[in-house]
């Protein structure tokens, strides 16, 4: 399995995995930096950044159905973590309905919709893409093992 970072050219693939995973596409756009796994087939996984600064947004993890359960999701969080933190990201945030669990299991606390930063609330994932009701959460990240060039 190669990570790698995906290219403006693949926007519409991605966008094509993240609806099949019933995840919002109205902003992507080439300001959101996408990892992925790629097969024959396609895009197998794809997990995404929106910098602020030293703090991130974690944005669209999504695994084709007959790659779930691989690791290839942990394996996509890892790589895009160790890269922003190369890069100077602190910080992760994320919006989740689903996933709460998954992400417990990786290091992310949730936290209260206020404790977000204004940089963070500013973002369109964050002021209505995502319901209110959607879990919010952080974990500190270490740039002493970086990853895939951000």
């Amino acid at each position: 399995m190669s990570i790698a970072r995906l290219g403006a050219d693949e926007l519409p693939e991605i966008r094509a995995l993240l609806e099949a995973n019933g995840l919002p596409v109205a902003d992507v756009g080439p300001d959101i930096m996408f990892l992925g796994v790629r097969d024959r087939v396609g895009l197998e996984g794809i997990v995404g950044l929106e910098r602020h600064g030293d703090v991130g947004l974690l944005r669209s993890l999504a695994v084709r159905p007959d790659r779930r359960r691989s690791g290839l999701g942990s394996s996509l969080v890892a790589e895009l973590e160790r890269g922003a933190a190369g890069d100077g990201v602190e910080t992760m945030y994320l919006l989740t309905t689903t996933a709460e669990h998954f992400f417990v299991h990786r290091g992310y606390a949730r936290i209260e919709r206020v404790a977000v930063p204004p940089a963070i609330r500013a973002t369109t994932e964050f002021a209505s893409l995502c319901p209110a009701s959607s879990t919010v959460m952080r974990k500190p990240i270490d740039a002493a093992d970086p990853g895939v060039v951000l």
